[in-house]
């Protein structure tokens, strides 16, 4: 296996996968994102097979940044990456939107 694809893998917090490509990121956007971005990221270097070094550094500092531009354009309710979220989509067909009820309703006496 690659070593950054080994030094990747025993990274635990998206700061330090930004550092350690050498990615630049605005911390507020990681905060909400975080989950969202590594994951994308992993979905793009999935296929990713072991070759020239460089190569596979750059590969992976490109899915990064793609990933991170995603969730800088859009938020993770409106990418909709995990199933958890997908579930949930009202604009499914077959799929009941949940239902929504003003707080202004819950709190008149």
């Amino acid at each position: 296996m690659s070593p950054i694809l080994d030094k990747l893998k025993n990274l635990s917090a998206a700061e330090e996968f930004f550092e350690a490509l050498g990615v630049a990121y605005d911390a507020k956007i990681v905060s909400v994102s975080r989950l969202h971005i590594l994951k994308r990221m992993g979905q793009h270097i999935a296929s990713l097979t072991s070759g020239d070094e460089a190569e596979t550094v750059e590969t992976c500092r490109a899915a990064l940044q793609a990933a991170y531009a995603e969730f800088e354009a859009r938020s993770p309710i409106e990418t909709r990456l995990f199933k958890v979220l997908k579930d949930r989509d009202p604009s499914t067909p077959g799929k009941p939107g949940q239902a929504f009820v003003p707080l202004s309703d819950l709190t008149t006496l």
